[in-house]
C-alpha cells in the first residue's frame, strides 16, 4: 500500500518583479544572436537609417554593435526607451490595427538589456554631442558620435547561462545573425548594409535598385533564372520575382515573402506559391522566389507573435488566391526558355551525340532528316490517331472548347475528352511573326529544330505535346462543376476525433462536391461511402482524413485542390502516353503545328514534370561557336 503524498504547501499570489518579468519576455523576443540583430536593424530602418553596419565578435555571443545614421534618440527619452512597452511607433489602438513601422511592441530593447550587458549611444541633428546610457547603472554620459544610434549588446544571455548553453557553435551562429541581415537588405535597397565579423568585413550590400539588390544578396544566377512578377489583384499588389522550374532547389533557402516590407514567414502564402508550381514542378523541389504583397495595413494582424515573423490576414483566401493568381500569371506566360549553357562550349569540346538505347541505327553524324521515310514502327501510329486515345463518348465534346459549352461531371476513363490532333497545314503567318520560329527539321528523332528572329530554337518534342495535350485535357475537366463520385460496395468505416465529425457534419454539402460521401455511423464513427471516381485506387479513409483535417484547417478551396491535384496526376499520365514519342518521324507542316500550338498553350515552357521543351540558341552563341567575327 503506497503512502498519500501530502499536499504541497499553498503559496501565495504575488506580482513579479520587472526583471523578471522583462527575462521571461526576453524569452519570446530573444531566441539567439540573429533575434537581436533583426530587432535592432528594424529600429535603425524605423529612424530612417540609410547605413545600417552590424559588428559581431563570436557570432554575435561576445558582442553585438549595430550602428545607424538615423534621426537618433533626444537624452530625455535614452532612459525611456530601455523600458518595457515604451515606444514611438503607437499611440492608439487604431494604429495598433494598422501598423506600417517594422517595430511597435516596446519590448525589445528591454527585454534584450535583462538578458545582457547594454548601452546606448545617440545623438540628434540638433545636439551638440551625442549621450551615452548604461543599460545595467542607468548612467548618462556625454560622448562623440556623428548623427545617429549605436547600441551595443555584451555577454548574450550572460545572467542566464542555461538559454546560452542552447547557442550552437560562433559559425552557426553567424549565419543565423548574416540572414536575419540578409532579409532586411531584400526589402530595403535603398539603404546600404554592413556586416563585420572580429573585424573582418563579411557582408556588405551598397545603395541600389531592387534588381541588383537581388542579384547582390541572391547571385546573378537568381536574377538570370527568374522572371518580375507585379500584379495587381483586388485590393493586393504582388511584386518580386519568381525562379524558373528548371532552377528549383533542393531546400527551401531562396524563398523570402513580405507583407507591406516585413519579412514573414506564413503557411498561407508559402502554400500558395506551391500549388501556383504545380503543373511545372514535381517531386520534393522547391522554388526560389522574393516576394513583396502590399494590402491595406489593417487587413493583415501583425500582432501575433512577439518576434514578429508570423501575420495573419483578415481574408486568407483573399491573400492566397491574389498570390497564387500573380505567379501563375508569370508562369503561364510563353516568355522563353534560358539559353543553352553549353552554347558556349568551344567547338573543340564538341561531341557528336551517341546513340541512345532503342535507336535505330541510322547515318549523318547523329542527325535525322525529315525526309526520310519513318520505319514500320513509326508508321502504326500518326499524330491524327491521338484522338482515338481519348475518343469521347456520343454525344459528349470531342474537345475543349467544346467542353465549355456542356460543362457537367467529369471521370477519370478512357471517354475524357482528348487533345486535338495536330493541324497538317500552317497558319497563314509568316515566319517574324512566331516566337519560336519555322521548323527546319529534325534531330537525331528527339528535337526539333526551328529558325526565329533570334537564332536556333532547339524543341523537345515529346516534352513539348505533352504540356499541350495535358493543358486541353486540364481545360476540359476543369469545366466540371462537381467530381463524379464512385459508390462504395461496403461503406469505409474509421474512428474518428469530434473535430473529424464536425467537419463531416458542417462540410457535408462541400465533401460531396469533391466526390466524397461521408456520414456519421455513431459516435465517434464516421463512415466513407463514396469516393472520387478519378481516384478509384486511393484508400478511401486516407483520403477522407486527408480532405477533412484541409477543411478543418484551410479554406475551401484549398481543400478542393488536394482532389484536383489527384485528378491532374492521371491527367499528367494520360497526356504523357498521348504525346508524341521520341523517333517518330514528323512532316515539317507537323512541326510547324507543334510550334504553334507550343506558342497558344499556357505554361509551355515546361513539361508536365518541370522539365524545359525548348531552349534558344542566339546568333551571337553560334557565332562564339564558330568564332566569327574573330
Amino acid at each position: 500500500m503506497t503512502t498519500p503524498v501530502p499536499p504541497a504547501p499553498r503559496r501565495p499570489i504575488r506580482e513579479l518583479p520587472d526583471e523578471l518579468v522583462s527575462q521571461i519576455a526576453a524569452g519570446e523576443v530573444v531566441e539567439r544572436p540573429a533575434s537581436v540583430v533583426r530587432e535592432l536593424v528594424d529600429n535603425a530602418l524605423d529612424a530612417g537609417a540609410t547605413l545600417v553596419t552590424v559588428r559581431l565578435m563570436a557570432g554575435g555571443v561576445r558582442a553585438i554593435l549595430v550602428e545607424d545614421d538615423g534621426g537618433g534618440i533626444t537624452p530625455e527619452e535614452l532612459p525611456l526607451a530601455l523600458k518595457r512597452h515604451a515606444t514611438s511607433k503607437i499611440r492608439s489602438l487604431e494604429e495598433l490595427e494598422g501598423v506600417v513601422t517594422m517595430g511597435f511592441r516596446g519590448e525589445a530593447l528591454a527585454a534584450i538589456a535583462s538578458v545582457s550587458d547594454m548601452s546606448v549611444l545617440s545623438r540628434t541633428h540638433d545636439a551638440a554631442h551625442a549621450q551615452r546610457l548604461d543599460a545595467r547603472s542607468g548612467e548618462l554620459a556625454p560622448a562623440p558620435r556623428a548623427v545617429g544610434t549605436s547600441i551595443e549588446v555584451r555577454e548574450l544571455f550572460f545572467s542566464t547561462p542555461a538559454r546560452r548553453k542552447f547557442l550552437k557553435s560562433d559559425t552557426t551562429e553567424l549565419a543565423h545573425a548574416v540572414e536575419a541581415v540578409k532579409r532586411h537588405a531584400l526589402a530595403r535597397p535603398d539603404v546600404g548594409f554592413a556586416v563585420w565579423h572580429e573585424g573582418k568585413l563579411t557582408q556588405q550590400w551598397r545603395r541600389a535598385v531592387h534588381e541588383q539588390r537581388m542579384a547582390d544578396v541572391l547571385g546573378a544566377d537568381f536574377v538570370s533564372m527568374s522572371r518580375a512578377v507585379d500584379v495587381q489583384v483586388g485590393p493586393m499588389r504582388v511584386q518580386g520575382r519568381i525562379g524558373l522550374p528548371e532552377a528549383a532547389r533542393a531546400r527551401t533557402d531562396q524563398q523570402y515573402a513580405y507583407v507591406n516590407g516585413r519579412y514573414v514567414r506564413d503557411k498561407v502564402l508559402t502554400h500558395a506559391v506551391r500549388s501556383a508550381y504545380e503543373d511545372v514542378l514535381h517531386g520534393q523541389r522547391q522554388p526560389a522566389y522574393v516576394l513583396f504583397v502590399d494590402i491595406d495595413p489593417t487587413r493583415v494582424d501583425v500582432n501575433v507573435h512577439p518576434t514578429k515573423i508570423e501575420v495573419r490576414f483578415r481574408d486568407s483566401g483573399e491573400a492566397y488566391g491574389a498570390v497564387r493568381k500573380a505567379v501563375e500569371s508569370v508562369l503561364s506566360v510563353l516568355g522563353g526558355a534560358a539559353p543553352l549553357a553549353s552554347a558556349a562550349t568551344p567547338a573543340s569540346e564538341w561531341r557528336a551525340p551517341q546513340p541512345r538505347a532503342g535507336d535505330e541505327p541510322h547515318s549523318g553524324g547523329g542527325f535525322r532528316f525529315a525526309g526520310l521515310p519513318p520505319s514500320a514502327n513509326q508508321q502504326k501510329l500518326s499524330l491524327a490517331d491521338l484522338a482515338t486515345l481519348y475518343r469521347p463518348e456520343p454525344g459528349q465534346p470531342a474537345s475543349a472548347s467544346a467542353a465549355q459549352e456542356a460543362p457537367g461531371r467529369w471521370s477519370a476513363s478512357a471517354s475524357a475528352p482528348a487533345a486535338a490532333p495536330l493541324p497538317a497545314t500552317e497558319p497563314a503567318t509568316t515566319g517574324q511573326d512566331w516566337p519560336l520560329g519555322r521548323a527546319l527539321g529534325q534531330l537525331a528523332g528527339v528535337y526539333v529544330l526551328a529558325e526565329n528572329a533570334q537564332g536556333l530554337v532547339v524543341v523537345d518534342m515529346h516534352a513539348a505535346h505533352e504540356r499541350i495535350v495535358y493543358e486541353r485535357l486540364k481545360a476540359a475537366a476543369n469545366q466540371a462543376t462537381t467530381l463524379a463520385s464512385q459508390p462504395l460496395l461496403i461503406p469505409a468505416t474509421f474512428a474518428a476525433t469530434l473535430a473529424e465529425v464536425a467537419t463531416a457534419e458542417t462540410r457535408h454539402a462541400d465533401l460531396l462536391t469533391l466526390g466524397l460521401d461521408i456520414s456519421a455511423l455513431g459516435p465517434g464513427r464516421l463512415a466513407v461511402r463514396a469516393r472520387p471516381a478519378a481516384l478509384p485506387d486511393a484508400d478511401p479513409v486516407e483520403l477522407a482524413r486527408s480532405v477533412l483535417h484541409e477543411l478543418a484547417e484551410t479554406e475551401q478551396a484549398d481543400a478542393g485542390r488536394l482532389i484536383v491535384r489527384a485528378r491532374d496526376d492521371i491527367l499528367a499520365t494520360m497526356a504523357c502516353h498521348g504525346a508524341v514519342r521520341a523517333n517518330r518521324r514528323l512532316s515539317l507542316e507537323e512541326m510547324n503545328a507543334l510550334l504553334r500550338q507550343m506558342e497558344a498553350t499556357a505554361r509551355a515552357d515546361q513539361c508536365n514534370h518541370g522539365r524545359p521543351t525548348w531552349r534558344q540558341v542566339t546568333m551571337k552563341e553560334l557565332d562564339t561557336l564558330f568564332l566569327r567575327g574573330r
